[in-house]
C-alpha cells in the first residue's frame, strides 16, 4: 500500500497487534492521538487508585510493548501496565506522566476530523469497514466528538490496561523502550 498518510504506520501496527479490533477501537485510538487523555484523568487521589486497582486486578493479557506511540510524531503514547509491572517500573512515576499529559496536552478537534476521514477512506487496509468508521465519526461529531469505549469484542480478547502520556513526561530511562 503506497503511504497516504503518516498514519499508515500506527494505524497499520495496531492492525496487526489487534486483528479483532472495530470500527470504535480505530476512532478510540484516533481520539487519544489527538485530543489526549484529559478525558479520562480524574483528581489525582481517584487516579491513583483507578491505577492501583487496575494493576491488582488486569490479569493477563497479550504481548504489547511497554510504550506504544499513538501519534505518527511519537509525542503521544499508550504506556501498557503489563510489561510495565513485569519490569518493576514505578507506577507513580506513570501516574505523573498520566495526569500532567490531561493538564498539558492541548488536542486539536480538526486534527481528529482529519485523522477519522482519511481512516474512513482507508478502512479496509486496516481490516475495518470504511462505512462504520464514517457512521461512528458522524455520530461523535455531532454528539460533540467524546471519549468512546473501546468495543466489547477488543475489551474481552485484548483485556486492554494502559495509560495515555506525553513521550516527552516518561523518565529518560524509559524513552529508549518508545522506540523514538
Amino acid at each position: 500500500m503506497a503511504r497516504a498518510s503518516p498514519w499508515d504506520e500506527v494505524l497499520i501496527s495496531h492492525a496487526r497487534r489487534y486483528p479483532g479490533w472495530e470500527a470504535v477501537d480505530l476512532c478510540k485510538l484516533a481520539h487519544q492521538a489527538t485530543l489526549g487523555s484529559e478525558h479520562a484523568a480524574p483528581r489525582e487521589p481517584a487516579a491513583r487508585e483507578w491505577l492501583e486497582r487496575e494493576l491488582q486486578e488486569m490479569g493477563p493479557g497479550p504481548v504489547e510493548p511497554l510504550v506504544d506511540p499513538i501519534r505518527p510524531d511519537g509525542a503521544l503514547v499508550r504506556v501498557h501496565l503489563r510489561p510495565g509491572q513485569a519490569a518493576g517500573l514505578d507506577p507513580g512515576v506513570l501516574l505523573d506522566a498520566f495526569l500532567g499529559t490531561a493538564r498539558g496536552w492541548v488536542g486539536s478537534v480538526s486534527d481528529l476530523e482529519v485523522v477519522l476521514e482519511w481512516a474512513a477512506e482507508h478502512a479496509g487496509a486496516f481490516g475495518l469497514d470504511g462505512a462504520a468508521v464514517t457512521d461512528l465519526a458522524v455520530r461523535m461529531r455531532e454528539a460533540g466528538y467524546p471519549a468512546v469505549h473501546h468495543s466489547a469484542a477488543y475489551s474481552r480478547r485484548y483485556r486492554p490496561a494502559y495509560r495515555v502520556v506525553a513521550a516527552r513526561l516518561l523518565p529518560e530511562a524509559w524513552r529508549p523502550l518508545t522506540g523514538r
